[in-house]
């Protein structure tokens, strides 16, 4: 049955493709144009388009164009809407013949639910919707804040905030990064073959102030995501530009400080042309001795410069460069049987010498270009050197009684080097639009890898060391059709190619290579009857990625497991002020090879199969007052293991977010928002179980022109709550057994934060 679905899929994608080559019929009611920030001149992206109590609509481009064919001729009344944006009404005149390039502008605003319609010519939108609605309106102080605006993801930390967070969504503990893809302006930020564990994706080198939106997907159903992404991705994009250059300092408990600047360096003039441009820097340190016994002396510093400019009518050049490094010290998981014998507290440590040090620098470089004849391109290419090294501690003594078990995991250097490219065209078949998109990618990391004993940071003998070599290579065709003005048909196949190579330094048998190749087809429709109501299907393949160290020690049978998802749903507007999401989905993955980084082995967990449903709403109860709902439940299992023994270990069941956010026209504007996760299996028994909570944070702000004051109150109630959560077997070095139990790092207490800044 796969097999034909593959087939089939891969000679329509074919058939379909076949109409890049077509040419294009001449059209007499086309009209062209932009739409751009009144405030900025930047161009704006996925901006909607649609003639007044008609079907018609289309949206603007990556470059912020639009060239919309097949018009009724005569005068039109044009709806231009963004959210975020005050909506456009305009009048123009459609000829027969060639009409004159347009420019619509658009001014910022509150965002109005009222104003949000569901359209049918942008299958993506009623998601992204939600997306830009949550960025606009949540706070987000840190960058781990930022991952948890994607709808139903949650994060743990349990390294003194500098280790990436562990990241749950849609019933996976996906670790680190393994079941879900991050990116930042097209740059991947998981690693593959990480010496801590396998799609590590340390989120920190990014400054939340400068992130303008998100694209949030779930599932394996769109093409241009290939490795890690089962559950689902997060693409974030940073500004292009600065309304306002600006500096902030914040305070608060636990030594906590805060500083950053932001400015436009340019201020309205011209570097590389006369056309639109701007350039900004951002910079942010952080530092703070966290809530445990142990003061954690945290400290990370971001620098981050960004240049987007129109080089000409066609193109517009964007290039970023940032550089980021943190240390930390860390008191680890601890065991709940040492907490309650009062052998420490509640924040306290078995471990005393955890922690580590890390740190990013990356180039990123991107060119638009706009080929005419609804034609455009888009390359990218990027580089990152990277660094890491972690000291941990999570058995203790069990395996040796007498220096204790901790370790150091360490890359002495990763290179990354990537392009990415794509190619779309709009054609017609008869008077149908057909969207055809071609994109190319390649990426190859080069690492120095090792896994050490250690005692109170002093490194000892070698367990694994040498060096990775891993490249990948994709190529992805995505074809969407516009069957008719309510129904639209996307079909995609991605194709996806792997080297596997490490050398290690002392032992041949553990030094190899492989290669490894994966074909993923993708199908959805979706049917827009009106600017209220969306239904959609979808089925696809996605895979993650083993490391290359499980995968050439011959292992390579499931080295890329294969993910089968499916869902339907619908995207409405019951009533004007009130949009709802909801999905029921399924997701199958094959048996799984998985590199456990923490022992230098790799471990073999089976097939499983999880199903769930998803919900969010957002409701505009006053224009000056929102309310938002995020739900979702989930059910896993194991398929190949007994029936009360076949739990996955942490698969969230339930979880819920949301919160009530007030914005006035005179600079007000306060929160307060929740956070729920139930109980879960810690085991495959669910013998023991990690524990759920549910906390409630509250913030206010205040702005004028030139200043902004703000406080903010995390876990307002001071629940006793956990964060990261295992069930470990340990060994305290006064114990003669070992005992296997909960081991958590202890949440956050309540937490007050303040910080003032300075417009100018």
């Amino acid at each position: 049955m796969k097999k034909q679905f593959c087939s089939a899929a891969y000679m329509l994608l074919l058939l379909l493709s076949c109409c890049l080559t077509r040419s294009l019929q001449a059209q007499t009611t086309c009209i062209t144009g932009s739409v751009i920030d009144s405030a900025t001149k930047q161009a704006i992206p996925g901006v909607l388009l649609h003639i007044d109590q008609t079907s018609f609509g289309t949206s603007s481009n990556a470059l912020g164009q639009f060239n919309w064919c097949k018009l009724p001729i005569g005068k039109q009344t044009i709806l231009v809407s963004c959210i975020g944006y005050e909506t456009l009404k305009q009048t123009i005149e459609i000829s027969e013949n060639e009409n004159s390039p347009i420019t619509f502008v658009l001014r910022s605003k509150n965002i109005q639910l009222r104003e949000v319609a569901i359209e049918a010519n942008d299958i993506g939108q009623s998601m992204s919707a939600i997306n830009r609605i949550d960025v606009q309106l949540r706070p987000t102080n840190s960058s781990q804040d930022l991952l948890t605006l994607v709808p139903g993801l949650f994060i743990a930390q349990h390294a003194g905030g500098g280790k990436a967070e562990q990241i749950f969504l849609r019933g996976f503990d996906a670790d680190h990064g393994t079941d879900f893809f991050v990116s930042v302006d097209g740059m991947p930020v998981n690693m593959v073959s990480h010496a801590h564990g396998q799609g590590y994706a340390d989120f920190h080198f990014v400054i939340p102030e400068t992130v303008d939106r998100l694209n949030a997907v779930k599932g394996p159903y769109n093409a241009r995501f290939g490795d890690f992404t089962t559950s689902g991705a997060g693409e974030f994009f940073t500004k292009n530009a600065l309304d306002k250059s600006m500096i902030r300092f914040g305070v608060g408990d636990f030594n906590t400080w805060r500083g950053l600047a932001m400015v436009d360096l340019l201020r309205g003039k011209h570097l590389l042309s006369k056309a639109t441009e701007h350039a900004y820097i951002a910079a942010e340190y952080n530092y703070s001795d966290a809530y445990f016994d142990m003061p954690q002396h945290f400290s990370r510093l971001n620098v981050f410069a960004k240049y987007t400019g129109q080089i000409n009518e066609k193109n517009i050049l964007s290039f970023s460069a940032s550089t980021f490094s943190s240390r930390w010290n860390a008191s680890g998981q601890i065991p709940d049987r040492a907490v309650k014998q009062g052998l420490i507290s509640r924040f306290g440590s078995i471990s005393n010498s955890e922690g580590g040090s890390t740190g990013r620098n990356n180039v990123n470089i991107s060119l638009l270009t706009n080929l005419g004849n609804n034609q455009t391109m888009k390359h990218q290419v990027y580089y990152s050197f990277y660094r890491f090294g972690l000291f941990s501690d999570f058995t203790f003594f069990l395996n040796d009684s007498i220096n204790g078990d901790e370790i150091y995991q360490q890359e002495k250097g990763r290179h990354i080097y990537g392009y990415s490219g794509s190619y779309e065209r709009v054609n017609f078949i008869g008077n149908k639009k057909l969207v055809s998109t071609l994109g190319l990618g390649s990426r190859l990391d080069r690492a120095e890898l090792g896994l050490y004993r250690s005692k109170i940071r002093v490194v000892g003998d070698t367990t694994v060391s040498g060096n990775l070599f891993q490249q990948s290579v994709s190529t992805w065709l995505d074809e969407t059709l516009e069957l008719t003005a309510h129904i639209k048909m996307n079909l995609a196949l991605r194709f996806d190619y792997f080297y596997f190579g490490f050398q290690e330094e002392r032992y041949d048998s553990l030094s190899g290579q492989a290669q490894k190749s994966r074909l993923s087809p993708k199908a959805n429709i979706f049917y827009t009857p009106n600017a209220s109501l969306q239904f959609f299907a979808r089925a696809g393949y996605g895979f993650h990625s083993n490391d290359a160290r499980s995968v050439i020690l011959g292992l390579q049978e499931n080295s890329l497991p294969r993910a089968l998802g499916y869902e339907v749903g619908s995207i409405f507007k019951p009533v004007k002020n009130i949009i709802v999401h909801v999905a029921l989905w399924g997701l199958e993955i094959e048996n799984e090879l998985v590199y456990v980084g923490d022992e230098g082995v790799v471990e073999i967990s089976g097939a499983t199969k999880r199903i769930g449903i998803d919900f969010a709403a957002r409701w505009e109860i006053q224009p000056w007052l929102l309310f938002d709902v995020d739900f979702n439940y989930n059910h896993g299992r194991f398929l190949d293991l007994p029936e009360g023994e076949n739990f996955i270990p942490l698969a969230p069941i339930v979880t819920a977010t949301g919160g009530l956010t007030l914005m006035t026209q005179k600079g007000l504007s306060a929160a307060t928002r929740f956070k729920y996760i139930g109980d879960r299996p810690a085991n495959e028994a669910n013998t023991v179980q990690a524990k759920g909570f549910f906390l409630v944070d509250a913030l206010v702000n205040y702005q004028t022109k030139r200043y902004g004051i703000g406080l903010s109150v995390e876990n307002v109630f001071n629940v006793i709550w956990n964060q990261a959560q295992f069930d470990t077997e340990s060994r305290l070095q006064n114990e003669t057994m070992s005992v296997s139990e909960l081991h958590y790092t202890p949440g956050t207490p309540i937490f007050i934060k303040g910080n003032l800044t300075y417009y100018f």
